[in-house]
């Protein structure tokens, strides 16, 4: 647990400091997230074990710890890039803690919301509400984990499709989906999840408002459209061009040739071990230090995920790396079914 806390924590405190002094911690803060990153990936290529053995019990502990830190340094952000502070800072900081929210928030809240405990799945549901995304948590168990690799899933991108198209489409889509599926499961019992998202965006943006009147709302926007975006990105990135196989007549089961992985330590740590993307949708309810990789068995990405993710925002440049790479997995056989 020492390289989840110590990466992720790294990345608050610095954070802090820069809405505290400004200038150069505001810089450390996007440096740590882009450039220290990105060569810490490479340093540290094989440091995370492909097969890590036994979960750790303080990794609930952790993901209550930043979803917790996630509220001040959200509202916080707000307060200060309202203020007044050079226009250069706010740039810095207005990206740094997007990045923090769409990386490290985002994926702490989607553990959240896979856990057994009610309490930890109404804070990631409130994590997700602060930055206007509430749905999200529930399309992603209730249409996401169910439909993923197929056409019914709009957060699947299909072979040959471009970022910005599936941005549009699977922001939409969830939004419907997710309610449908909601609608259905809940069958009229109890307050629909929907209504609570609403009325916690409404509360965040009263809070924005508080914080910094009309520019609090507009700086809240904006952390919160850049921080889905990141989101759609890491869908975009570890579902591309998979589908399942139709298998007599019935779609075979979401296996670990269904998504695409990464096998970087640093990143990998930041976010969660969300890049072991595979393992997380065959067993959705392992918590995020167990998640194992078998490199033989599923897609690995030929860079990082954050690296990838930038790589989509051109999409040219991104089908001339991963078309070729999809069709391979898609046209062969399944290791685990034809041993």
């Amino acid at each position: 647990m020492a390289r989840f806390a110590g990466v992720t924590w790294g990345m608050v405190i610095l954070l802090a400091l820069g809405m505290a002094f400004g200038g150069g911690w505001a810089v450390a803060a996007l440096l740590y997230i882009t450039v220290f990153t990105f060569f810490m990936d490479k340093i540290t290529a094989l440091a995370a074990p492909d097969h890590p053995g036994a979960e750790f019990p303080a990794g609930d502990g952790l993901a209550v710890l930043l979803a917790l830190a996630h509220f001040p340094l959200l509202y916080g952000g707000i307060a200060v890039l309202a203020g007044a502070m050079p226009i250069w800072e706010k740039g810095v900081l207005f990206v740094a803690l997007a990045l923090f929210l769409g990386q490290v928030s985002n994926s702490n809240a989607h553990e959240l919301i896979h856990r057994s405990a009610r309490s930890l799945r109404l804070l990631g549901m409130a994590v997700y509400s602060a930055v206007l995304f509430g749905h999200h948590a529930s399309a992603h168990v209730r249409v996401h984990h169910v439909h993923a690799a197929t056409d019914r899933d709009p957060n699947s991108a299909r072979p040959g499709e471009g970022f910005w198209r599936f941005l549009l489409r699977a922001w939409r889509g969830e939004l419907i989906e997710g309610y449908r599926a909601e609608t259905r499961f809940r069958r009229g019992r109890g307050m629909h999840p929907y209504r609570g998202y609403g009325l916690g965006a409404l509360a965040s943006l009263g809070v924005a408002y508080v914080m910094g009147g009309g520019a609090g709302v507009f700086w809240l926007l904006a952390l919160a459209a850049y921080a889905q975006i990141q989101l759609y990105l890491s869908d975009y990135v570890q579902h591309y061009g998979l589908r399942r196989r139709e298998v007599a007549g019935r779609l075979e089961p979401v296996g670990p040739h269904h998504s695409w992985n990464s096998p970087h330590g640093f990143s990998s740590a930041l976010m969660l071990n969300a890049p072991r993307h595979s393992d997380h949708h065959t067993r959705p309810s392992v918590p995020y230090p167990g998640l194992d990789l078998d490199r033989e068995a599923m897609p690995v990405l030929p860079q990082s995920l954050p690296v990838m993710a930038v790589i989509a925002l051109v999409p040219p440049l991104w089908r001339r790396m991963m078309d070729r790479r999809a069709r391979h997995w898609m046209t062969t056989p399944d290791p685990l079914t034809t041993e």
